[in-house]
């Protein structure tokens, strides 16, 4: 898997990574497009996994503060969910933090994915709230 990352909307990993949220959030979960693309997208820093060259994964990292980025638009194409490459991607990010002087990093947890971000050491910090009509809770890690 290699990654690559940008802050530039024109940039073709940006396009990547709105193609793959279109995927998994628009047309998938039936996430309205006007609430997938928001007034944060040119705050934000894109992540793209590519495998052999196709853009599989994504997700976009937030400055909240000095200390935090909050992880947000995580999606991997169905067809290559159960690889271990959402993990990958969290771990990458992780780095990436880490190497940006951030000590923790938060999120906004789709309920059915509290499972997998716990096992990488999320803890849940809200009570419950919906998101997009999904059912959600904000996590939140420590870096070390």
């Amino acid at each position: 898997m290699n990654y690559s990352w940008s802050t530039n909307l024109d940039s073709s990993i940006y396009k990547d990574s709105l193609s793959i949220r279109n995927n998994v959030f628009v047309e998938e979960q039936q996430v309205p497009k006007e609430m997938e693309v928001d007034e944060f997208e040119d705050l934000t820093t894109y992540v793209v996994g590519y495998l052999d060259a196709i853009p599989v994964v994504t997700a976009r990292l937030l400055p909240t503060n000095q200390h935090t980025y909050k992880v947000q638009r995580v999606a991997v194409l169905k067809e290559y969910r159960d690889r271990q490459i959402g993990k990958k991607i969290m771990l990458e990010i992780e780095r990436f933090a880490i190497e940006h002087n951030r000590t923790s990093l938060v999120l906004g947890a789709q309920d059915q994915a509290i499972g997998f971000y716990s096992s990488l050491g999320y803890l849940i910090d809200s009570e419950g709230y919906i998101d997009a009509g999904m059912p959600h809770h904000d996590m939140v890690k420590t870096l070390v």
